[in-house]
This record gives C-alpha cells, sequence and structure tokens, in this order.
C-alpha cells in the first residue's frame, strides 16, 4: 500500500471517528447553561414538541435548542414526550433530558397544608403547586360528595387537614391530593391513639381546633384541652371564643377582636349558646394541637383567660376565673390608654 492510500484511509478514519465523537457528544454531552439548583419545567396535557422546547428555552434549562430539537426528531421520541413537571440538574445531556420527558420521569412538587387556617387559605397554600390551581383545591375542599366518600361529614373535612408539607406529582387530581392528606390524619390517630375519652375521630379534630385557635404556646395545649374535656364531662357549655370567631368569620368573613355581644349571636357553631361539640371543627389542627386532646393534662381546671403575655391564667372555680379576668381588663384598658396617649 502506497503512503499515499494509507494517508487517505488515515483521513478517513480520523473523519469518521470526528463524526462519530460529535455524534456522540450531541447525544450525551451536556446541553445546558451553568447553574446550581435544579431548574423545572411544565409540559401541559396535549403539548406539542415545540410547546415543550419553548418551555425548556424560557425555564433556561437549554444551552443549544436545535441539537435537542435533532435528536427528539432523529429518534422520535419528541412524539413520546409525557405531560408533568420536570426538574433538570446543570449538565444534563439531550439524552438525559428527552429520556426523562419521553418516561414521564416526573419530579414530585412540595404541597404545604398550614395549620389553623380556613379551607379558603389552605387551598391557596396548597393549590398553588399542583396543575389544578387554588380553584381546583377549593372546589375538591367544597365537594360534599368527596367528603361522604372519605367517610366524612362535609362541615369536618377541614379538621382531617393534617398540616404537613407532603409530596404529590404536579398534576395529581385535588380529589386524590384531599383523600391522601385524611389518610395522614387517620394514620396520625391510629399511632398515637386511643384517646381517654370516648371521642370519635371528628371529635377529636373539633376539640383540637378549638385548641389549635385558644394557644400558640404548645406548653399549654394540654392543659387547655383538659379545660375543655373536663367541661364536656360535666355536661357544661363549652364557651369557647374560637367557635364565635368560626361564627363571625363565617358571617363576615374574617377574624376579628371578639365582643360581648357576639357572644349571644345565633349561631349553630356559638357554643356560648349550644350545649356540646360545635357541628364541625373549627379549623384544621397542627399535631400538637391533636397529640393535647389524645393525652391532655389532668387537671380540675374549669376555666381560663389570657394574661396578656401569649399565655393564660387557669382557674377551677368561677370566682378565680372571675378575678383573673378583671386583671386581664385591666391591663387592656391601661394599654390602650396608653396608646392613645402616644
Amino acid at each position: 500500500m502506497s503512503r499515499r492510500l494509507v494517508r487517505i484511509v488515515a483521513i478517513g478514519l480520523l473523519v469518521l471517528l470526528a463524526l462519530a465523537a460529535g455524534g456522540g457528544y450531541l447525544v450525551f454531552g451536556p446541553n445546558t447553561p451553568a447553574y446550581e439548583d435544579a431548574r423545572g419545567v411544565k409540559v401541559y396535557p396535549g403539548a406539542a414538541f415545540e410547546q415543550v422546547l419553548d418551555s425548556l428555552d424560557a425555564s433556561g434549562v437549554l444551552a443549544q435548542r436545535g441539537t435537542l430539537a435533532f435528536l427528539a426528531d432523529a429518534t422520535g421520541w419528541g412524539r413520546q414526550v409525557k405531560a408533568g413537571y420536570y426538574e433538570f440538574d446543570a449538565g444534563a445531556s439531550n439524552y438525559a433530558i428527552l429520556n426523562t420527558l419521553r418516561k414521564g420521569l416526573q419530579t414530585a412538587v412540595r404541597v404545604t397544608v398550614p395549620p389553623g387556617a380556613t379551607i379558603e387559605r389552605i387551598a391557596a397554600v396548597s393549590g398553588r403547586r399542583l396543575a389544578a390551581g387554588p380553584e381546583g383545591m377549593l372546589a375538591a375542599l367544597r365537594s360534599d360528595s368527596l367528603a361522604d366518600a372519605l367517610g366524612v361529614k362535609p362541615e369536618a373535612l377541614i379538621g382531617y387537614l393534617l398540616p404537613d408539607t407532603y409530596k404529590f406529582f404536579w398534576l395529581t387530581p385535588p380529589a386524590t391530593v384531599v383523600a391522601r392528606i385524611k389518610e395522614t390524619y387517620d394514620d396520625y390517630l391510629e399511632e398515637h391513639g386511643p384517646p381517654k375519652d370516648d371521642l370519635s375521630p371528628t371529635d377529636i379534630a373539633s376539640v383540637a381546633s378549638i385548641v389549635e385557635w385558644e394557644t400558640a404556646r404548645d406548653a399549654e395545649r394540654a392543659t387547655v384541652a383538659g379545660v375543655y374535656l373536663n367541661r364536656l364531662r360535666r355536661g357544661m357549655l363549652l364557651q369557647a371564643d374560637p367557635t364565635v370567631q368560626y361564627a363571625i368569620l363565617e358571617l363576615e368573613g374574617q377574624k376579628r377582636r371578639l365582643f360581648f355581644a357576639d357572644y349571644r349571636l345565633a349561631h349553630p357553631y356559638n357554643t356560648y349558646l349550644v350545649r356540646g361539640l360545635p357541628p364541625g371543627p373549627v379549623t384544621n389542627p397542627s399535631r400538637e394541637s391533636i397529640r393535647a386532646v389524645l393525652d391532655p393534662e389532668d387537671h380540675e381546671f374549669l376555666y381560663f383567660v389570657a394574661k396578656g403575655d401569649g399565655g393564660h391564667t387557669f382557674s377551677k372555680t368561677l370566682s378565680e376565673h372571675n378575678r383573673a379576668a378583671q386583671a386581664f381588663y385591666a391591663l387592656m384598658r391601661e394599654r390602650r390608654a396608653a396608646q392613645a396617649a402616644e
């Protein structure tokens, strides 16, 4: 073989190797800019691959749009993309991106349920991370048929929305989300129950929801729960301010400072007038409040009143309570007078 032919063959091999290397780099080489945290993209149901490319571009995932488009067309994978939410780390290759999209290897999103909230607030916070949005979540939370399917009265469902941060896929239907959260509440009761008193799961949620709105101090929750359970055992009116607040919330759209006239408000949730537990929980209680009802403090207190520092004074008799209440009212008058003077 002549030197010239050897040279031609060698050059040809080098060209083939270069082409192979270039093709390999196009497929397996990184095709993202440099960034730190993973970047996400939403692929909507029915989206064409051009729209997927637009979303990847807008999210800052792609370094070169054309190479991904070429590979998607050459392999046919662009027609196999599944809807969902996906996150990509920096350095992801065209192969990795397309393989993730065509196999539907979605990234879970964090769905947060805040404690002591209204149905509207829960829907707004949890729904914003889901494809259905806050409106879809609110519709599910207000669905009588969904509550019935879960074995809960519609007015009691809020009490089962255990506060936590959950993981779901972006396209998960709101009904599935609500069912999973309610199941978590049931599991929590099973793990930490049964309660000392003969209380149903809804009863526990109702008492715990009152505790949730009564005190923000974890150290007081079991004491407050004990007061209300003592009243229930004795057949007393609960006289729980949170139930009046709930009535105000329903009638006026927001909570506010309570006045003496509010305690005479004719409403099924007003436990100053209606004996026993309200028709349902007033909010969704935290684990701390639920645990306080499952394991309340054993005491003889029947009353409590705020001290003005976030805590409460607990009393066994009405006369003791009245003295503590008068001390609190005097403190409030002093504070209002000081504010007016300033």
